[in-house]
């Protein structure tokens, strides 16, 4: 999988699909291969990722992250195939477990136990894809259509899951085909994150780490610090995210931004690789035209 980048949204486009695609087509020509869309209360980025990659043939596209709340599996399943089919083969499933506070918020509800949401959500998965057919019923989903399930053209489905708790990244290892962790620093993606989901993997083709890092190219590295401190501070909020920031042993999440000129922040990104990911992806700290063709140009050159 070459370097990818977070392909942001433009709120204030009169066509934010056209708007995206544009975009796209954009980072295409300037030697980008993989952009990932981001999952919100808004535009449903399975349906934008499909359309994004019949649109720019080559490209590949995948989802960073939809949360498996409150969606089911098969209904994942058939949207991903139908995006699998419009790209001819470019897409990339990418799956977050979806526990934090806004989805609960948005949709009324807690869910409980989302590591064993998240095995269920993906042996459900896994039967679509790989068998075509699936007679399910677990505790917290039951999936036993009648009429047919596997879309034509649109597998197999690369699922990744952003994970980076212990029993998520083995749940992961086990059944999904790599990992996209956000904020996870290459020591804790070599010391914890690799050994765990490859141990969790034994019997089945290594799975991928995907680096989904923060970054931003620029010559004022303390002015992009403090960006840097303000977007991600909600990150500090949350649990999970909280220990694997702690993991890495920085006194701030900012420090876990790629930040400097283009060969510093390949430099940095490097870094990642040299720890054991097998990919990196470049997720913009700023969304002005000129700081994403900086970025487009590194995740070209790397």
């Amino acid at each position: 999988m070459p370097t990818g980048v977070v392909l942001p949204l433009n709120p204030s486009a009169a066509n934010v699909v056209d708007d995206a695609i544009n975009q796209a087509r954009n980072a295409f020509t300037a030697g980008v291969r993989q952009i990932w869309l981001a999952q919100q209360f808004d535009v449903d980025a399975i349906t934008l990722a499909g359309l994004i990659g019949a649109a720019v043939p080559g490209l590949g596209v995948g989802t960073s992250v939809v949360p498996i709340n409150p969606r089911h599996p098969l209904l994942v399943a058939s949207a991903a195939q139908t995006a699998q089919a419009a790209t001819h083969g470019n897409f990339t499933l990418g799956l977050g477990l979806g526990s934090h506070a806004p989805e609960h918020q948005a949709f009324g509800t807690v869910w409980t136990d989302p590591v064993g949401r998240l095995r269920e959500h993906l042996e459900v998965l896994r039967a679509t894809f790989d068998d075509g057919a699936v007679d399910y019923h677990g505790a917290q989903f039951t999936a036993s259509p009648e009429w047919p399930v596997r879309v034509p053209g649109g597998t197999p489905v690369p699922v990744y899951v952003a994970a980076m708790g212990p029993k998520a990244l083995r749940v992961t290892g086990e059944l999904a085909d790599g990992t996209l962790p956000f904020l996870a620093g290459p020591r804790t993606v070599g010391e914890f994150i690799v050994p765990t989901i490859t141990d969790a993997a034994a019997g089945r083709l290594a799975p991928r780490v995907v680096a989904m890092v923060p970054a931003l190219v620029t010559d004022d590295v303390a002015a992009a610090r403090e960006v840097a401190a303000q977007r991600l501070s909600f990150y500090e909020t949350i649990p999970s995210y909280q220990k694997v920031i702690a993991r890495e042993g920085v006194s701030s999440v900012a420090e876990l931004a790629a930040i400097g000129s283009v060969a510093q922040v390949r430099a940095q990104l490097q870094v990642y690789l040299d720890a054991g990911a097998t990919d990196v992806a470049l997720s913009p700290l700023r969304t002005e035209p000129g700081d994403l063709r900086a970025l487009w140009e590194v995740a070209a050159g790397l």
